[in-house]
């Protein structure tokens, strides 16, 4: 009997073993330095390590911050990134310590990208091209999201033809939809997704129409998805702090825009 209660005991570990839970998933995160010229700027990369790995790399998405700098915000977007299984880095534009709280001097360091668009494309590539080299990213699988002024910095990325890597999608959230030059029209090869507040004072009726029009002359792969009662900022609860006028959370919005989001990524990061 001692002997036959030995062996069911060994049957039931044996059994728990079996289908013991796997390694408990961590999200891991870094900062990573790169440089521009003479100028060092600083990424934050996040990763689920139970599902990206060297051996089983993830598509990467870049996530491009609002006109304050890279701050909490996009890097919890990473790492909401990072928990549904993709990689991701929050670039730095700026340069690194570049944030603010402060809206003249956000504006300040902001300017000179509306007056110099290559200026956005460069240091948006440049993000990119590190991105794609962590070993736990799929560099055949890219997309990028922005916020406000990152908004803006995804479409011109995806208007750049991303000459160093293959962008499969960008998602525009609130940001201003600057049309790309009919001389960008052949480097257009991403779908485009431009989540937008129906209210959004900053962006101006004839943008948005020259805007579609251009998508239509470059015959792209684009959507244009507007949200009722959404004003600028709706996606980033912290807006609200700033007590800025025509910029403000929408948590229904955000919330379906997210959604939007993950299936775009469905579509486009399919095998």
């Amino acid at each position: 009997m001692k002997y036959r209660t030995t062996l069911a005991a060994l049957a039931i570990l044996t059994t728990l073993a079996t289908y013991a839970p796997a390694t408990h998933a961590e999200i891991v995160t870094k900062t990573i330095d790169y440089t521009i010229g003479d100028q060092t700027y600083q990424g934050f990369y996040a990763y689920d390590d139970a599902i990206a790995s060297d051996a089983t790399p993830q598509p990467g998405v870049l996530v491009c911050h609002a006109w304050w700098g890279r701050s909490d915000d996009e890097n919890q977007r990473a790492i909401d990134l990072a928990k549904l299984g993709y990689t991701a880095l929050a670039l730095d534009m700026y340069g690194t310590g570049k944030l603010t709280t402060d809206a003249n001097q956000a504006k300040q360091w902001a300017t000179p990208f509306y007056t110099n668009l290559e200026l956005f494309r460069t240091r948006a590539n440049a993000g990119l091209n590190i991105l794609a080299q962590q070993p736990q990213t799929n560099r055949n699988k890219l997309a990028a999201i922005g916020y406000c002024f990152g908004g803006t910095n995804v479409l011109q990325l995806a208007y750049s033809g991303t000459p160093n890597q293959q962008l499969l999608g960008v998602v525009s959230f609130h940001g201003n939809p600057l049309p790309p030059a009919e001389s960008d029209d052949k480097n257009i090869t991403a779908k485009i997704l431009v989540c937008h507040g129906a209210d959004d004072p900053f962006v101006k009726p004839e943008t948005l129409a020259d805007f579609k029009s251009a998508m239509q002359r470059a015959d792209t792969d684009w959507q244009f998805i507007q949200y009722g009662n959404a004003v600028h900022s709706f996606t980033t609860p912290s807006v609200d702090a700033h007590n800025m006028p025509g910029a403000k959370y929408n948590a229904p919005a955000a919330n379906r825009s997210w959604q939007l989001m993950q299936s775009f990524f469905n579509e486009i990061f399919a095998d």
